[in-house]
């Protein structure tokens, strides 16, 4: 609890009066005693309704607050968030109303003021943007409570448990992407078709054609139908992909709004996406991270909110990146042969480790290694040279930017594409590759 405006207004013109009563005799004016204890009386007065409002107040019951958030928020997207306000008051109220937000989340109109009218209820709005993802808690607001001679203010904490995850929001990125996506998997002509042939699949039984060999008879239904009938199978098109994901300390350069992590993780939502619209079955496996995850490759599209909270949490961490037990825990859960998009930040002295675990990796999947580049060595390779500090920059950036294009030719030259691409192109570029090879029959 504490003084409001006016009762501040009134305690200090009161001062100033009694200095102003200490002063005229100093000055040689004399004044009445009835003075004086008018100036006592007004104090006295002022001190007794005081006290009787502050008591007022402590009985005065708090508003009954009720938040409604969304479950699930995209990360750096601006929501909207309602706070309805139930009340017993008799009289008008103005509050001043605080929601008690995370660090993490950006707000707008907060605080607010509401006249809160008797008999009736109230509610208010205001924004919110995530800026990092995760699992959020909301416990309380606060409530700047007046009262009813306006002469103190009292701040009440209300619980008002709420609870969301924030999600990385690839939608927004790659919206363009995705609102035509139809249309641009079918222009580039790598719709998922069946095909006739002798895959592994079963489709159906008919009966014996020319052509036909004879290990398609089946021969229990030739003996029922009495007559050749023949097994048809279907190409085995579906494939799978497993992403396997750095989650470690070169991933936490920032590009943009975003860390290289978060960029990461939205172009793999977004192959995802087109992936399990395409038929393929879609996992992913983290290194690096404070908990290693494995999400087993599963065909559909309702795979996507499984991905989803399986990493709508997941944060970059300080440790190095281990390739080789990354790729030796990948291999012992994923027997299967796969597409496996090692995606990380590749530096030159990962020479010798990373090609031998990768050679490992390519025995049993096909591999495909995602390097992101910092946008800022571009543009300093770009930068005029004026001065001897711009040459050491300029130096050291296209230094660095040759020994990784030196890598990643002999990481080539051994069999092992690379596609190197910026963080925020580097979700069409994954896609474009993975089309690619789709329509080239390399899946």
């Amino acid at each position: 609890m504490k003084p409001s405006r006016l009762l501040l207004a009134l305690l200090a013109f009161l001062l100033a009066a009694a200095i102003v009563l200490g002063a005229l005799p100093v000055l040689g004016v004399k004044l009445p005693a009835s003075v004086s204890l008018l100036w006592a009386g007004a104090l006295l007065a002022l001190l007794v309704v005081a006290a009787l409002d502050a008591l007022w107040l402590r009985q005065l019951p708090s508003p009954r607050l009720q938040r409604t958030l969304a479950g699930n928020l995209p990360l750096g997207r601006w929501s909207e968030v309602q706070l309805q306000i139930h009340h017993d008051y008799r009289h008008p109220v103005r509050i001043e109303l605080f929601d008690h937000l995370p660090e993490a989340m950006a707000f707008e109109h907060l605080p607010q003021r509401i006249e809160l009218q008797p008999q009736r209820h109230s509610q208010c709005s205001y924004r919110v943007r995530p800026l990092a993802r995760g699992h959020f808690n909301l416990a309380r607001c606060e409530v700047a409570l007046p009262s009813p001679l306006r002469l103190w203010h009292a701040r009440r904490l209300i619980e008002v448990n709420g609870q969301t995850r924030v999600y990385p929001d690839f939608a927004r990125i790659h919206g363009a992407q995705l609102l035509a996506v139809d249309d641009w998997l079918s222009q580039l002509g790598v719709r998922q078709q069946q095909r006739r042939g002798l895959g592994l699949e079963f489709h159906q039984l008919r009966d014996f054609r020319d052509g036909d060999t004879l290990r398609q008879i089946d021969w229990k239904a030739t003996a029922r139908k009495r007559t050749p009938i023949a097994r048809e199978y279907q190409d085995e098109r579906d494939q799978q992909i497993v992403f396997l994901l750095d989650c470690g300390r070169r991933m936490r350069s920032q590009d943009g709004d975003l860390a290289h992590f978060d960029h990461a993780l939205n172009a793999c939502l977004l192959l995802s996406y087109v992936a399990l619209r395409q038929g393929d079955a879609v996992g992913l496996a983290t290194f690096a991270s404070e908990q290693p995850r494995f999400i087993a490759p599963v065909k559909g599209q309702a795979h996507l909110s499984t991905l989803l909270n399986g990493v709508y949490d997941l944060q970059s961490t300080q440790r190095p990146a281990d390739y080789s037990a990354a790729i030796n825990n990948l291999l012992t859960r994923q027997r299967r042969r796969a597409l496996v998009v090692l995606v990380s930040n590749l530096r030159d002295e990962d020479d010798e480790e990373l090609l031998a675990a990768v050679k490992r990796l390519s025995r049993q999947h096909r591999v495909l290694l995602v390097s992101l580049r910092e946008e800022v060595l571009d543009s300093l390779r770009h930068t005029q040279v004026h001065d001897y500090e711009t040459a050491l920059a300029y130096c050291g950036s296209v230094d660095y930017l040759n020994a990784r294009a030196n890598l990643h030719e002999r990481l080539a030259a051994n069999g092992v594409p690379v596609l190197d691409a910026l963080p925020s192109e580097l979700g069409p570029e994954l896609v474009s590759q993975y089309l690619a090879w789709k329509k080239a029959g390399v899946l």
